[in-house]
């Protein structure tokens, strides 16, 4: 857990919210629920207009000149010096880790330098910068967990999303067999090796509904669909949930 002794981050007045892809067009009441709660801790929250896809897909396939675009694009879309808050670990290590490298020997890796030096993952940014405190105001439930691959070895997100879900007293987390194991999406992985992909996401399925439970909780909007799509397939009645909106929809005033 996140040790009380750990000094906060400085607590900003004004902070992007980087939506991704996914939650755009899946997942889009994740991405509100994200802005909610980030407001609700008085922080002013701007969504630049014109923000698209991080990149992440062109610069897997080898596409260096259309990912350089793409993250050149979006870094100057989010020009001033306030923290960029994104619901996605997977988005959040593209821009963290990998904008920098697509610029190597550019005038412009100054700038994507410093962009990468602001990119925060959402639950990190809940825990360790705003410190927030949560009253849960739901039923009693029952979840289970599945930690995203680039949130844990890419944005070192481990104790963060526990943390909070610690703070829901009605809300019991059922261990998730080999829940830091790959889900097999890995975005263009799934496309290019379709059979790896299935087998993966079956063991992931199968653990997940042998916990139970009956949602299933995530910070990636991937590995939520993917997950998800072998869950039904297979006849599973398990609700696949952003943990953004799982922590708004228990803690908003009712």
């Amino acid at each position: 857990m996140i040790s009380p002794e750990t000094p906060p981050d400085e607590r900003p007045a004004d902070v992007y919210y980087y939506g991704t892809c996914l939650v755009d067009l899946f997942y889009p009441e994740a991405g509100l629920s994200g802005i909610r709660l980030l407001e609700r801790e008085g922080v002013r929250v701007v969504y630049p207009q014109g923000q698209t896809c991080c990149g992440q897909p062109a610069y897997n396939s080898g596409y260096s000149s259309e990912a350089r675009a793409v993250a050149r694009s979006q870094i100057e879309r989010f020009s001033r010096p306030w923290p960029v808050v994104v619901p996605s670990g997977s988005c959040a290590g593209m821009m963290k880790h990998y904008y920098p490298s697509l610029f190597d020997g550019d005038p412009f890796l100054e700038r994507a330098l410093e962009f990468a030096g602001r990119i925060h993952e959402l639950t990190s940014f809940l825990v360790r910068v705003l410190r927030v405190r949560l009253v849960d105001r739901g039923e009693p439930a029952r979840v289970t967990w599945h930690t995203s691959c680039h949130a844990l070895r890419e944005m070192g997100i481990r104790d963060e999303p526990a943390s909070l879900l610690a703070q829901l007293e009605r809300v019991e987390v059922i261990p998730l067999a080999r829940e830091s194991e790959c889900c097999g999406f890995g975005g263009t992985f799934a496309v290019r090796h379709p059979e790896i992909s299935a087998a993966m996401v079956e063991d992931k399925a199968a653990a997940v509904a042998a916990t139970g439970a009956p949602t299933l909780l995530s910070g990636d909007g991937g590995c939520l669909l993917n997950i998800a799509g072998r869950l039904e397939a297979t006849g599973q009645r398990v609700r696949p949930v952003h943990i953004a909106q799982f922590l708004w929809e228990r803690t908003r005033a009712r």
